[in-house]
């Protein structure tokens, strides 16, 4: 018998259970997958003091509604969450990166992500799910992971297990930050570009389509026109990587890409700017700067510095 557990009420648009990922099995066909937003992931764990490996439930523009069962848990919301809480029948405005505790009837409502994309919900405890492939990482395209591989569902029962009842009250103040330019490194086919496109690419604007998911964005904008071939053999991609076809229009391959593709690849978002890319909400604006290699490397250290002092602040 379930002792403890969340009823959906409403799944959401796409709510899904993601962790770190899973690795080392391009060679399959199989992406990394994960949480878009790492260290909002991270933030939500360390604050209810969990593993930080721990899968959380990650929500997109709106929510899911959950009805609590079981004895006392305590939740946190991570992102740029709009959400409710009916606690004992009253009806609570919540706030993100602040701990609270539940329990048996009452409800968390999340209405949406009223400024960005990916928001998180973790608890103190561990949801009930499959671990396939070192992971509990949901990938809807393929089917793989935690839920059968699919978003949650309006009715579908989530148990929890290993729960710490213990009230936690925790709060964090932090800001999501906007970034005015995403900054890239060269793709593979760089020289497929004209003087041109790559001018547009690196100094015109370009706008997030609704085309866009767990699997890549698309932009519009000015053309990048290519003045060698618009297709070439499949080759391996990475996160990050910028694909162009054939009618100039730029693709971001996101946490679920397809592991080869057979675009130009005119170049890579950098590792220290990709959980403020993937918050971009559609119609929002980009512009790309260029860096070097070692300037990459140089930014995703200062990231991984200051993701590590943010969380040395949760008290």
């Amino acid at each position: 018998m379930i002792k403890n557990y969340f009823k959906v009420i409403r799944a959401g648009i796409n709510s899904t259970f993601q962790d770190k990922g899973r690795a080392n099995l391009y060679h399959i066909g199989i992406p990394f997958s994960g949480v878009m937003d790492n260290r909002n992931y991270l933030i939500a764990n360390s604050l209810l003091n969990n593993d930080l490996e721990l899968p959380t439930l990650e929500f997109a523009y709106q929510g899911p509604l959950l009805k609590y069962y079981g004895e006392n848990i305590n939740i946190v919301i991570t992102g740029d969450a709009i959400f409710n809480l009916k606690i004992d029948g009253i009806l609570y405005e919540g706030l993100p990166y602040v701990t609270y505790q539940i329990k048996d009837g009452d409800e968390i409502d999340i209405l949406s992500t009223s400024k960005s994309v990916y928001g998180y919900l973790a608890i103190s405890g561990k949801f009930n799910l499959r671990y396939h492939w070192e992971s509990y990482s949901t990938n809807t395209r393929a089917n793989i992971g935690s839920n059968n591989g699919e978003k949650l569902s309006d009715g579908q029962i989530i148990e929890i297990i290993n729960i710490n009842s213990l009230e936690i009250k925790r709060k964090l103040e932090y800001q999501n930050n906007k970034i005015e330019k995403i900054r890239v490194i060269k793709g593979t086919n760089y020289d497929y570009f004209s003087n041109e496109g790559i001018n547009n690419f690196f100094s015109k604007v370009f706008t997030v389509s609704k085309l866009s998911d767990r699997m890549g964005m698309r932009l519009e904008g000015p053309k990048i026109e290519n003045i060698v071939d618009t297709n070439i053999k499949s080759e391996g991609l990475v996160k990050g990587t910028i694909q162009i076809p054939a009618d100039g229009n730029p693709i971001i391959m996101l946490s679920d890409h397809g592991t080869i593709g057979g675009y130009p690849k005119i170049g890579v978002v950098i590792s220290a700017d990709y959980d403020r890319l993937v918050q971009l909400k559609f119609g929002s604006h980009i512009k790309f700067q260029e860096v070097e290699l070692s300037d990459a490397e140089t930014l995703f250290s200062l990231y991984q510095m200051e993701t590590k002092n943010i969380l040395s602040q949760i008290k």
